[in-house]
């Protein structure tokens, strides 16, 4: 066996789980518009839509553990004298076990996280819509304004694409453009501050970061409604 034919299998897999990464987002959508329709949080439909992210997630983290667990094992083969190929096999199970078991628990999976929080989310905004019963119309240019303001991205200027909130300051900004300046700020070796005025967050790290597909899916609607008017 070749070292160098491992490679393309493990780009497979990395493939394999960005498909699953897109699919996990098409269920939360779909769920997200089952919500929309039955105002409610709890149906058959809903818990089998939560059951195939929990699989999803499964095969996602099996997938991750194996991965690192060959590229590991693979490395240190690298140092090490032709005989040790003959327990690659032996190591890389090894490994993948213990990966498996350091993280044992599914529903803490990133998506499986997000899928919850955004129902719940979902639910609360159409309930307190409900309650409100709002009988006066913004003034349309107000409208406008205030949707500039929720769903321009502080960096970009622009609306944003895939909104991530800050848990610390609760800012949102576009995902792609507050990674990569993340990433530009820790090469220089510097801080990225919350770029929205008057926010005293000086250090935003990627870890704070998460998904709203509820905001994502307004701005979706924004758009959609903007192109009809």
């Amino acid at each position: 066996m070749s070292l160098s034919s491992i490679q393309p299998t493990l780009s497979t897999l990395k493939t394999c789980q960005v498909d699953i990464g897109t699919g996990m987002d098409i269920v939360s959508d779909v769920a997200l518009d089952l919500v929309e329709a039955q105002g409610t949080d709890d149906s058959p439909s809903l818990r089998k839509l939560e059951q195939m992210m929990l699989e999803c997630a499964t095969l996602d983290r099996e997938i991750n553990c194996f991965v690192e667990s060959v590229e590991q094992m693979t490395a240190r083969v690298r140092h090490e004298p032709p005989h040790a190929m003959f327990t690659l096999l032996d190591s890389v199970k090894d490994r993948f076990s213990e990966l498996m078991a350091e993280d044992a628990d599914i529903q803490r999976h990133s998506k499986v996280v997000a899928f919850r929080d955004s129902i719940r989310k979902s639910v609360s905004q159409g309930n307190q819509m409900a309650a409100a019963n709002v009988e006066e119309e913004l003034d349309e240019d107000i409208a406008v304004t205030q949707s500039q303001t929720n769903f321009t991205c502080p960096l970009t200027q622009v609306e944003m694409v895939n909104p991530v909130r800050n848990k610390k300051c609760q800012h949102y900004y576009d995902q792609e453009a507050a990674l990569a300046m993340i990433k530009t700020k820790h090469n220089n070796k510097k801080k990225f501050r919350c770029p929205v005025v008057g926010c005293g967050n000086m250090d935003v790290k990627q870890s704070d970061l998460e998904l709203d597909l509820v905001m994502k899916r307004m701005i979706q609607n924004h758009k959609r409604q903007s192109g009809k008017s």
